[in-house]
């Protein structure tokens, strides 16, 4: 495989060497998928979860294959249907003798077959009744448990089936795999009061039916020693207070960490100074603004303060607080509240559990917050 230009990848997996750190959460996985559990992966947006199961399937032990499907551009079963199809069709080319057996299973459920126009993969696509698309999945289910190998299909943006038309989805998908020995699942979400009600809450088809592994941020000392070594092989020099500064703007969010450095390193100097990596993050906030300003009028203005408490706060951990509301003079704690909730609603802002189990609420686009907390405060 050809080497990428930039060794700050902004999307997709290529190789260990361009992959920072998750030693532990690599092993935790892969333990937990050798020893017959499936497991469920809670992170919000951006913090590395795919790169993860890449990851994964890279670490696989022979007699192992992997199949990753994102499932969040999904409205229904059918298409869930047809996404599956396609990932599995995209895992193995039809010239290898186990892709030939797949084609030829697959095409037995007489799907649409196009292509792309710009990679020239595989697309399945079906029009069918719901009770179809159910035996059509059970089917290929049953055809992978089958074979002589074991699999691991990993489903991305899980929660979306709980916004499918159809009722009662998750019970009957958990009908279908909980008896499966061959094939092991790991359900990824990013959405995580959903994820974490789908498989923690009795009363939920998935209750406690996986290992639960959260996804944090990547240690500082790894990224740091990740950042310099990059940079050092190509021949560029950056201090380690520079590094820390660029950590430190992109929150140690991995994509806004990613596409700092990437962006720096593109800029093709040999010696990264403060003004360099300064003018690539004033560029990412410039280049975003027509959309940030879009989201800005879109909110009332209640919003728009508590959203500027929040990024000039970074974590705001009691926004109902007497202290939190005379800072930023955002009125009433029922203001903030109503507020707080359509922004979360929006996704705008998310909440997640500090280390100590105590709720906490954060920006989810980084950038967005950079943006945000250049404006002064009323």
């Amino acid at each position: 495989m050809r080497k990428p230009e930039n060794p700050f990848l902004i999307s997709g997996y290529h190789s260990p060497d361009y992959f920072c750190d998750r030693k532990k959460e690599t092993t935790r996985l892969l333990n937990h998928i050798q020893n017959g559990q499936n497991v469920t992966l809670t992170s919000v947006r951006r913090i590395g979860k795919t790169g993860l199961i890449k990851h994964l399937f890279y670490n696989l032990p022979e007699g192992w294959k992997g199949i990753y499907v994102d499932i969040l551009p999904t409205e229904n079963l059918q298409e869930f249907l047809s996404m599956l199809t396609t990932a599995i069709l995209n895992t193995v080319p039809e010239k290898e003798s186990l892709g030939r057996k797949i084609w030829t299973f697959v095409k037995s459920m007489r799907p649409i077959i196009s292509f792309d126009p710009l990679t020239n993969l595989p697309q399945a696509s079906f029009e069918l009744r719901q009770a179809d698309a159910e035996m059509h999945i059970s089917s290929i289910m049953q055809f992978l448990e089958n074979q002589d190998f074991n699999i691991v299909i990993a489903i991305d943006e899980f929660q979306q089936i709980t916004r499918y038309p159809e009722k009662n989805i998750d019970a009957w998908l958990r009908s279908v795999i909980q008896h499966m020995t061959h094939v092991r699942f790991v359900f990824s979400g990013s959405q995580q009061h959903i994820i974490n009600e789908m498989f923690s809450l009795p009363s939920r088809p998935f209750y406690r039916s996986t290992a639960v592994l959260g996804i944090e941020k990547l240690e500082k000392s790894e990224y740091r020693d990740f950042i310099a070594g990059w940079f050092d092989r190509h021949g560029k020099s950056v201090s380690g207070e520079i590094i820390e500064d660029m950590l430190m703007w992109s929150c140690l969010h991995t994509y806004y960490v990613q596409l700092i450095c990437n962006r720096v390193f593109a800029t093709g100097q040999k010696k990264i100074t403060d003004t360099v990596w300064k003018e690539e993050a004033y560029k990412l906030l410039k280049e975003q603004e027509n959309i940030f300003f879009n989201y800005r009028s879109m909110l009332t203005n209640p919003q728009w303060q508590l959203m500027k408490a929040v990024a000039h706060e970074g974590v705001v951990t009691a926004p109902t607080s007497k202290d939190f509301i005379s800072r930023y003079k955002l009125g009433s704690p029922s203001t903030v509240l109503r507020s707080l909730k359509s922004l979360i609603n929006n996704e705008l802002l998310y909440s997640a559990f500090t280390v100590e189990g105590a709720v906490y609420y954060s920006i989810y686009d980084i950038l967005f917050r950079r943006w945000t907390e250049s404006f002064p405060l009323s």
